[in-house]
């Protein structure tokens, strides 16, 4: 078998790092994509120009993970500016959907790929005074589950992954008492650990999948009620 590649967007920290870790250790050859400073391609995701010229320059993947994302502002929703939600979107979804317009044609032609959304328990249940994220995540939610149907016949199997709130550098951001409830959610008492999810994300970039795809897996900790 060829050395597939894999583009991890939001490469460089959290659950993004954990799963370009957890793929190199399987094998793949993994170009991580991120506004952060040692990115092998550092891109803002929210710019289709920049993300069509970085398909452009590296080519073909086999994988795409895309794990960029923002919190947003923490507020109840009529606290919430036009700027703060516009801009959670930007790249919880218009990035999301940047990438695999441009990323998506390669795999097509190859008739094999696999692509990882990033979305969260937060777009199925909705977690108070964050409704930017949760309505963003639940646009991923969606997303995946309608190009998952289009590329049902392609050999393309695209999936997404649902954690609960997990031990990162974004959720440092996040006011202490929506941490603290979040994380009172979670049946197993425990937030959980970016490996944990990279354990998922390495299953759903692998031939062993092969029977799912528009599906949504819950990493949770037991939360997922539906």
């Amino acid at each position: 078998m060829a050395q597939r590649t894999a583009l991890v967007t939001g490469g460089m920290s959290g659950l993004g790092r954990a799963s370009a870790e957890r793929l190199q250790a399987d094998g793949l050859t993994v170009v991580t994509l991120d506004i952060a400073q040692g990115a092998d391609l550092v891109v803002d995701i929210t710019d289709a120009d920049a993300v069509f010229a970085a398909a452009e320059k590296i080519g073909p993947v086999d994988v795409l993970v895309n794990s960029a994302g923002i919190i947003g502002p923490n507020a109840p929703l009529w606290e919430v500016s036009e700027q703060e939600w516009a801009a959670t979107f930007a790249v919880n979804v218009n990035g999301t959907f940047n990438t695999i317009r441009a990323f998506l044609p390669g795999m097509r032609t190859a008739g094999w790929g696999r692509i990882v959304n990033f979305a969260s328990m937060a777009g199925k249940d909705g977690n108070p005074n964050l409704s930017a994220y949760s309505a963003s995540k639940a646009a991923v939610i969606a997303l995946t589950k309608s190009l998952g149907k289009e590329l049902a016949t392609t050999g393309v199997l695209v999936n997404v992954v649902a954690p609960a709130v997990i031990s990162t550098p974004m959720n440092d951001s996040t006011a202490p008492h929506v941490l603290a409830h979040i994380t009172s959610l979670i049946p197993m008492r425990r937030i959980g650990r970016a490996e944990e999810v990279a354990e998922l994300v390495a299953w759903l970039a692998s031939d062993k999948v092969s029977f799912s795809t528009g599906a949504v897996y819950d990493i949770s900790g037991g939360r997922a009620t539906y």
